[in-house]
């Protein structure tokens, strides 16, 4: 998928999509442990499985199977994320795992953001700090003691995705980097089924709700968040995974049997009003663009 000369509306489109498709992730893989009981290892596996598998089809499609692009330490963080976030959600409660999976995943991007110089306006620190506070409104009232190892596993899953998050706006071409990291990432899946055991059997559910998260809401997912994170800054990339617990709790109510309430309303509109602040460019018109330019050469 293209990504030179994109226009702001269609970066906008393509994130939305993607956030979409992560709090699928979530859903399908709450409904896998809740309502399917499905092991948390076998749902990592065949979810990788299913996104390689769909993947390398499309690479196929374009002519472009071989050679497969892939990166080992993309890979592994990949596969990190996905084993950590599974075994993680066995224990720990939707709204407590969301909180410190994107708590997680904010720290790492903005982290490495200002680590490389991408310093924040003081109204995108507002804006941080707005929709991280809405968040929290909306997660504290779920929470309990979590389990500190679930809670552990859950940080290790943000890092994890942050991390590749962050190695995916490398990458020249994100379909092939993404269907090569998903291949490499399967005998790593394999391997900790092997090491770990699988504990019982899956039923039809489980397995079609591992296989949805692994071909579309991971495998297609992931190809159109490359295609968006390579033209946002890492702060204001990491802000818009906020919008995702937000889109899974509205998704909970109708899949989960979860109560829509009217903080889950307000905090949604704190949360993705804090987005927004983050994300506005200063100054809007081309002609001050133009002038920064001049500026800066």
């Amino acid at each position: 998928m293209p990504t030179a000369a994109m226009t702001a509306p269609r970066v906008a489109a393509l994130t939305a999509v993607a956030m979409l498709a992560f709090a699928g992730n979530s859903l399908l893989c709450r409904l896998a442990m809740r309502d399917a009981a499905m092991d948390p290892v076998l749902f990592t596996l065949v979810r990788i499985g299913a996104a390689a598998a769909v993947l390398a089809l499309w690479q196929g499609a374009r002519g472009r199977l071989w050679p497969v692009r892939a990166d080992l330490r993309s890979a592994i963080a990949l596969f990190a994320y996905a084993l950590a976030f599974s075994l993680a959600y066995v224990r720990l409660p939707a709204g407590t795992g969301a909180l410190l999976l994107f708590g997680a995943v904010q720290v790492t991007m903005i982290g490495w953001g200002l680590w490389r110089g991408d310093a924040l306006l003081a109204r995108q620190w507002a804006g941080l700090a707005i929709a991280l506070a809405g968040l929290l409104v909306l997660l504290l009232p779920g929470i309990g003691a979590p389990a500190p190892h679930s809670a552990v596993l859950m940080v290790l899953a943000g890092v994890a995705w942050g991390a590749y998050s962050l190695r995916g706006k490398r990458a020249a071409d994100p379909v092939a980097a993404t269907a090569g990291n998903f291949v490499l990432a399967l005998p790593l899946a394999v391997t900790a089924a092997l090491i770990l055991g699988v504990d019982g059997g899956a039923s039809r559910a489980g397995m079609v709700y591992a296989i949805l998260s692994g071909a579309v809401t991971s495998g297609a997912g992931y190809v159109v968040w490359y295609a968006a994170v390579r033209q946002l800054r890492p702060a204001t990339a990491a802000a818009a995974q906020l919008s995702v617990p937000v889109i899974a709790a509205a998704g909970g109510a109708v899949m989960l049997g979860e109560r829509l309430t009217a903080t889950l309303l307000v905090t949604g509109l704190v949360v993705l009003g804090g987005i927004a602040l983050i994300s506005m460019r200063p100054g809007g018109t081309s002609m001050d663009a133009a002038a920064r330019r001049m500026r800066r050469e």
